[in-house]
């Protein structure tokens, strides 16, 4: 009998962005954006009106996959985003969600027990079908070395917009129902976990080769709470998809919890922290390159800027985090007033070859 061989090590990804998320620093880091298909460009407000409402356009392959894409054409992106939304989720356990033109998502306000019980757990990555077929028909039309990426709200933010009945400013009915009825939101909250992790992956099985998990209201949860609603969930569903997809990285965005982010960057399952712009990058790069991959984390609205402050805001972040492993990113998404040309030169300057 021959003596086994050594297995030798697996070389880096040779796709950029997951070689970051598997830890490897580079001194040109991999580029994408939040939120980089969307209304600043004027083919996908072109594409937008051959639906008649949001989530018809989130549910149509066809159109999906086209606004997937449309970013890949124009800009030398390292990954794609599928293009869908966060609130997919309350609407596949059955909770009406609209998207009303200047107001924006609008739910039925959801706010006892009975209603909680009425959502409707089993079939969801049935009804979400059409997300994966999106992403399967994405990866076919990806450019040579990009990687796409899947995504799913937190359970937390996905509960806002439940309890709230839409975007809230301070949060006021959730951060109640939190104090006054923890049974509820526990329930909720176990409901979400179970859906998220089972969305994420459904898209991981579709093709998606890295998963976000989106936590954008973390910041208005009380220190108290914050492991409770926030950081305990989304340590769950990462265990559970790296259990059933351990090849896929999970990066987390728990938006606004400052020097919190030390504690997400230390779940073992997480492979990536998104930073927003309000976080020192050199903090960053101290208390989180050695648990995590960093992302993030430039200002949106310096890129809708330009000019010299946008240049001086990529230097920084470059700057800071490039020594370990980084992928850059906004501190949010890209906002609707954004010249495209901004997001040309942003990745020119990033890879070195702008100006």
């Amino acid at each position: 009998m021959r003596p086994s061989q050594p297995v030798p090590p697996s070389a880096p990804s040779p796709k950029p962005l997951l070689a970051a998320l598997s830890g490897v620093p580079a001194d040109v880091p991999p580029v994408w954006l939040m939120r980089q298909a969307g209304r600043y460009l004027p083919e996908y407000r072109a594409l937008r009106k051959r639906s008649e409402s949001f989530l018809d356009f989130c549910y149509t392959p066809e159109l999906a996959i086209e606004a997937t894409l449309q970013p890949m054409h124009r800009f030398d992106l390292d990954a794609a985003i599928v293009f869908s939304d966060i609130l997919v989720i309350p609407d596949a356990l059955g909770r009406k969600v609209r998207f009303e033109e200047g107001l924006g998502p609008r739910l039925d306000p959801i706010s006892t027990m009975e209603e909680v019980a009425r959502l409707r757990e089993t079939g969801v990555t049935e009804r979400l079908e059409p997300v994966y077929a999106t992403i399967s028909g994405v990866r076919e039309g990806l450019p040579d070395g990009a990687a796409l990426i899947g995504f799913a709200g937190a359970p937390w933010t996905i509960a806002t917009y439940m309890v709230e009945g839409g975007t809230s400013r301070g949060h006021e009915r959730i951060r109640k129902l939190a104090y006054d009825a923890p049974g509820l939101m526990e329930r909720l909250i176990g409901i979400l976990t179970r859906a998220v992790a089972e969305h994420l992956i459904a898209q991981a099985r579709a093709g998606a080769e890295a998963l976000q998990i989106f936590d954008s209201w973390a910041g208005a949860l009380p220190a108290t709470h914050r492991e409770r609603y926030s950081l305990r969930p989304i340590a769950e569903i990462a265990s559970v998809v790296r259990a059933a997809c351990p090849d896929v990285p999970v990066i987390a965005f728990p938006r606004g919890v400052g020097i919190g982010y030390a504690d997400y960057a230390a779940v073992p399952a997480i492979s990536g922290v998104s930073i927003d712009q309000g976080v020192d990058a050199a903090w960053a790069a101290a208390a989180l390159q050695g648990s995590a991959a960093v992302q993030g984390n430039l200002d949106p609205l310096v890129l809708a800027a330009g000019g010299k402050a946008m240049e001086n805001g990529i230097d920084g972040v470059l700057s800071a985090l490039r020594g370990g492993p980084f992928v850059f990113n906004l501190g949010h998404g890209v906002v609707p007033e954004t010249p495209p040309e901004h997001v040309a030169a942003l990745v020119a300057r990033v890879k070195g070859t702008g100006t």
